[in-house]
């Protein structure tokens, strides 16, 4: 399937499950005459396989060692992506970051496979809104010296984060303007 292909057959899954009409509370606190709900993408069969594929073609020539981002938002992208890499020659590791540092245990923010100093990160989030808590995600990941090299959201609700997030080469897959327009 081509990456055209994959794309159509991508939107057509968060328009039918992710995209809710009515009054909703996001997490900024903002109100919206709709939600879009990404886990209805990124927790579905067919929506996983797609998304991966479709993000694993998108980091194609940026040399990345490991995808993630912040939890819950990024956690089954990241697996999916890492999963279908392994198949390429070249595994991408997943991690994944927690919204604060964990109080036992081994008190790690950043969870999964050591990323180690000067490794290329691709941030992952399933639906972003200002950008502010993949800002802060990204923010964690230099802490290790390690380099984001790609930000990749499914869908942008296009309130800010295109701004704060450009430094780091972001894409998002979709933006809210395309999928309200095919609705």
């Amino acid at each position: 399937m081509s990456e055209s292909a994959v794309r159509d057959e991508l939107l057509k899954l968060v328009i039918e499950k992710a995209v809710r009409k009515g009054d909703h509370t996001l997490s900024s606190g903002k109100k919206s005459s709709y939600y879009i709900d990404g886990k209805q993408v990124t927790l579905d069969p067919k929506g996983l396989l797609l998304l991966g594929k479709m993000i694993l073609s998108m980091i194609h020539g940026t040399q990345a060692d490991a995808v993630g981002g912040p939890t819950l938002g990024a956690d089954p992208m990241a697996a999916a992506v890492s999963l279908l890499s392994s198949q390429t020659g070249k595994p991408l590791k997943a991690f994944i970051v927690r919204k604060e540092e964990k109080k036992h245990g081994t008190q790690k923010r950043i969870e999964g496979p050591e990323l180690q100093k000067g490794d290329r990160v691709v941030v992952l989030e399933d639906v972003i809104t200002s950008g502010k808590t993949v800002l802060e995600a990204i923010q964690e990941i230099e802490k290790l010296d390690c380099r984001v090299v790609k930000v990749i959201c499914l869908v942008d609700r296009e309130e800010g984060a295109g701004k704060i997030l450009s430094p780091y080469n972001y894409s998002p897959i979709f933006t809210k303007a395309e999928i309200l327009q095919e609705q």
